[in-house]
This record gives structure tokens, C-alpha cells and sequence, in this order.
């Protein structure tokens, strides 16, 4: 059988050495000048590879459709590509938030592992290639594909040309427009693990500020919902916020009802726990034990040992007591808001910011469309789907980069 594969990227080039491996002439196709250009950029340029949690966890860390990817992590899973990984010379490590990483650090090191495979699996890669479009017959079976430079048969093709997301890596939604014309649905596709637009009094005057171990919850103040929490690290920008948990909470946030809609009304907050291991009385205790030690200081140099230097004017500013003040004059009232203040800081989050800065794309070709079991159309026979293309998006920590794996070795099975 003469397969083509469309993108090689993750999701393409697992395809592409699972069709080889069963067989088949495999031709990958690839618009940029090598394979695994947005491999580079994942984990800031680390490559988070997987996850080392139990396969059976991995659905409940996929908010976008996670049930539909079942076969696809049996066929193949995070314990397989790194052992893949390791046969080519990539030792990896365990890191917080059971993250897998190369132990070198180096993203280039995954992507040239995976090229490697390639080249030793005998695909005929062609780079700086552009498809134009997919051909099909009158039964709407595919007969292959169309480059700007040739016309390549084939019996099966497997479109793998990623998301929406960091467009300068060829992930620039062409496979929507080939999966569209061919009478597949487009879910509304938009950025999945990306920073948020937040209220900039407060943002811009922290930007660059990193926090860790703080506890984290988006809130509908309209209905007095908890709409996502969670705890880790997180970052103040110039327009807003982002990190870990922020980006994770992105993928709850746009599925939340009406979220347009609830942001542009004011009601969805970001309220930050700063001191997540102290209860209120016991962070009140702590600050009067500081103000004990600093009586004789003014109020605004009694924060040093609780808050980061950046972060102590806005504190004082929000808490409303005169940064003046002498230690000892603050307060019970003013103390108890200032506690309040710590455990409950609320920022209001105006919007996301564009997909072209998201981690991955959320939305794509309806999974009701594809086979679960081998990712073949159920409206064109021949044509299979692998990796961001396909309406599934998860959470930050190899997740998806373990679905580009999974479904692109499903798809080039036989």
C-alpha cells in the first residue's frame, strides 16, 4: 500500500514510521525545511516528551473530548515513546507534575531522535513541499495528493498538519481547509492553553513577577461559581496573566457557558491564594508576629519577609492603609484586610489572547466524524487524521504531545 502523509511533525512522523512499519511505501510531505520544527518550541524549548502518570489517567487530564482517544493510547503510550526515545540515544527524567524531559534539556535532541526513525524506517521525505490538495474518486475514496510541484497516488493519505497555534512552525490551518472541502465539520477552532488578557491596573504594575505555590480559582461572580482551581506556579505580564496553571485553566475557561459573554459583562475573576498553606487565622498570627518584630517600622516596610518586593505596593495600595503608618497603629480592621487581601486577591480577567499564542488549538474536525479505533474519516474512505488537527486539546505536561504520538501511530496502522 502507498501511504502519504500530510505534516511532519509529532503527530506525522509517528504516522509515518508506524505506516513503514507495517509495510507500506510512506511518503511524508512537510511545507518547512525539516521535520519537528514545533517540537523545538515545547516545554521552552525543553520538549515536555510525555507524562509518566498511568495511561488510565491520561483521558481525565484531556478536557477536549478525551473519551474518543481511548484505543489510541492503548495502541501506543507514554512508556512507548520513551522507549522509542531511548533507542535512539535520548535518556529522559521525571520532573515535577510527573513531566517527562530529556535529560540533556534539549527539545532539538527529541526532534532529531524522531528523524532519525524516519530516515531508518525508508520514507521518502519531501521537505519544502506544499500540498495543494487532497484527490478523491467518485466513490470518495482518496487517490492522493496534489503538491505544488507533482501529483503523488496513494491509498491512503493521513492528514497530520497540526492546529491554529505558533503559525511561524507551518501550523497554519491548512488541513481544516483540505478536511472541510471534503465534507468533514470544522469545530470552532480557538487557543487552548494560552495566556489571559487580565485587568492591567494591577498586571502591568507585577509584570514579570512569578509566583509559586500559590492556590488559584477562576470565579462567575454573577452565578457565585467556581468555574476551575487549581495550585502552582503562575506569571504577571503586561497584559495580563499566564504560567502553568493559568494555561491550564484557559482550557476550562473557553468551554465554560457563554464565556464571551461572562467576560464582557465583568463577571469571571482570577482570585489568588497567596498563602495557600496558612489558614486565615494563622497568617493573621504570622503578620502580627512580623509587626511585633518591625513596631517601630513605617507599614511600608513591614511586608519584606511575607510578599516579593514587586508585589508590596500593590498590596498596600489595594489594602487601603496608609503605607505611612507606623506598625503599631494599624488596625485589627485594617490587619483583617489586609489577611483577606492575601488569601483572596481578585484580579478580572478580560479575555484570552490570540490563538496564535496558544500551546495548542482547541477545536478541529469533529471526532464524531473519525474513527476512534484506527482515526479513519467516516466520509472519505482512505483519508486518516492525526495529532491537533482533530478536535481534541489537553492540559499542559506532555499531554499533547502524547496524543500527537498516539493518534499518529494509530493512524498509520494497518
Amino acid at each position: 500500500m502507498k501511504v502519504v502523509v500530510i505534516g511532519g511533525g509529532p503527530a506525522g512522523m509517528l504516522a509515518s514510521i508506524s505506516a513503514a512499519k507495517a509495510g507500506n511505501q510512506v511518503i511524508l510531505v512537510e511545507k518547512n525545511n525539516q521535520l519537528g520544527k514545533k517540537i523545538l518550541i515545547t516545554g521552552k524549548g525543553r520538549c515536555n516528551i510525555t507524562s509518566s502518570l498511568d495511561m488510565s489517567e491520561f483521558i481525565s487530564n484531556v478536557p477536549g473530548n478525551g473519551k474518543f482517544l481511548y484505543s489510541a493510547f492503548e495502541n501506543f503510550t507514554n512508556q512507548d515513546i520513551i522507549n522509542m526515545l531511548k533507542k535512539e540515544g535520548v535518556s529522559v527524567k521525571e520532573e515535577r507534575g510527573n513531566r517527562i524531559f530529556p535529560v540533556s534539556d534539549r527539545a532539538e535532541d527529541v526532534r532529531k531522535a524522531l528523524e532519525n526513525l524516519v530516515k531508518k524506517s525508508d520514507i521518502d521525505v519531501k521537505l519544502n513541499c506544499e500540498v495543494k490538495d487532497i484527490l478523491i474518486d467518485k466513490e470518495n475514496k482518496v487517490t492522493g495528493v496534489l503538491t505544488e510541484k507533482e501529483t503523488i497516488s496513494a491509498d491512503k493519505v493521513i492528514l497530520a498538519t497540526g492546529g491554529k497555534s505558533y503559525p511561524l512552525t507551518g501550523s497554519t490551518g491548512d488541513g481544516y481547509k483540505f478536511a472541510e472541502k471534503l465534507g468533514h465539520t470544522i469545530k470552532e477552532t480557538r487557543g487552548s492553553l494560552v495566556p489571559l488578557l487580565a485587568d492591567k491596573s494591577i498586571c502591568s504594575r507585577l509584570q514579570g513577577l512569578s509566583l509559586r505555590n500559590v492556590g488559584i480559582e477562576f470565579i462567575d461572580i454573577k452565578n457565585n461559581r467556581k468555574i476551575y482551581d487549581d495550585f502552582g506556579e503562575m506569571l504577571f505580564t503586561h497584559f495580563g496573566v499566564s504560567g502553568p496553571t493559568i494555561l491550564s485553566s484557559s482550557a476550562h475557561l473557553l468551554r465554560y457557558k457563554n464565556i464571551d459573554e461572562n467576560i464582557s459583562n465583568g463577571n469571571v475573576y482570577l482570585k489568588i491564594d497567596l498563602k495557600p498553606a496558612l489558614s486565615k487565622e494563622k497568617l493573621d498570627a504570622r503578620i502580627l508576629r512580623d509587626f511585633d518584630e518591625m513596631k517601630n517600622k513605617q507599614f511600608k516596610n513591614s511586608l519584606d519577609k511575607l510578599l516579593p518586593k514587586k508585589m508590596i505596593d500593590v498590596i498596600i495600595d489595594l489594602s487601603g492603609i496608609n503605607m505611612n503608618k507606623m506598625v503599631n497603629e494599624v488596625t485589627k480592621e485594617e490587619r483583617t484586610k489586609l489577611v483577606e487581601l492575601l488569601k483572596n486577591l481578585r484580579i478580572k480577567i478580560n479575555g484570552f489572547r490570540p490563538v496564535e499564542e496558544a500551546i495548542v488549538t482547541a477545536g478541529g474536525i469533529n471526532v464524531k466524524e473519525i474513527n476512534p479505533k484506527n482515526m479513519e474519516s467516516k466520509i472519505v474512505k482512505g483519508l486518516f487524521f492525526a495529532g491537533e488537527i482533530i478536535d481534541v486539546d489537553a492540559y499542559t505536561g506532555g499531554f499533547n504531545l502524547q496524543i500527537a504520538y498516539s493518534t499518529g501511530y494509530t493512524a498509520g496502522l494497518e
